[in-house]
C-alpha cells in the first residue's frame, strides 16, 4: 500500500489552456513543475524565463498579477498549454517524466475549436518530443522548437534564448 501511495503522489496533472478568442500561436510546454503546481500558475518558478520572454516580445508584464498576465496573453493572441494532461514525474525535470504514464492533452480538439492557430511553438525539446510521441496532428501546422525557458536550461544565456524566441514575431507575419 505504501508503494501505491508514493507512486500516486508523483502524478502531476496540468492546467486548462490559457486561450482567448482568436489566438494565432499556441505555446506548448511539457507539464507544470512543482512550483507551478503549488501556485496553480503556468511557469511559476521564479527563475523560469518564460514570462520575461513574453514581456520582451509581446509586452506582457512579467511582474503583473497572474490573472492580468493571462488576460494579456489572450490580448496578444497567444495560447498557452502543455502537451501532457498528466504524467508521473518525481520533481520538476522533464527528463523524469515516466514516458508510459503520459496522458496527452487533446491538442487536436483545441485546434479544431480555434482554427486561427497557425503556429505551434514548443517551449523546449522535451515538449516537442512528448508531442511527437503522443500527438498525431489531424491537419498540418507549422511548428518551431524553442529553447526551454526552464532554469534547468541555464546553459543557454537569456539573450540567446530571446534571440531564438524572437522567431515567433517573424513566423507570425
Amino acid at each position: 500500500m505504501a508503494d501505491l501511495t508514493s507512486t500516486a503522489a508523483l502524478q502531476s496533472v496540468g492546467f486548462p489552456p490559457i486561450i482567448g478568442v482568436a489566438p494565432d500561436i499556441l505555446i506548448l510546454g511539457s507539464l507544470p513543475g512543482i512550483a507551478s503546481l503549488s501556485q496553480q500558475q503556468y511557469y511559476a518558478h521564479r527563475q523560469n524565463a518564460f514570462w520575461r520572454m513574453l514581456e520582451a516580445l509581446f509586452q506582457i508584464q512579467a511582474d503583473a498579477e497572474y490573472t492580468v498576465r493571462c488576460q494579456q496573453v489572450k490580448a496578444a493572441r497567444l495560447a498557452i498549454w502543455d502537451v501532457c494532461h498528466s504524467a508521473y514525474r518525481p520533481g520538476s525535470l522533464d527528463s523524469a517524466i515516466t514516458r508510459d504514464s503520459v496522458i496527452a492533452n487533446d491538442i487536436n480538439g483545441l485546434l479544431a475549436l480555434h482554427p486561427s492557430i497557425r503556429l505551434i511553438a514548443f517551449n523546449g525539446n522535451a515538449a516537442a518530443s512528448l508531442f511527437n510521441r503522443h500527438i498525431q496532428l489531424q491537419h498540418p501546422l507549422t511548428t518551431v522548437i524553442l529553447p526551454s525557458t526552464s532554469p534547468a536550461n541555464a546553459g543557454i544565456p537569456y539573450a540567446k534564448k530571446l534571440e531564438k524566441w524572437s522567431a515567433l514575431l517573424k513566423l507570425r507575419d
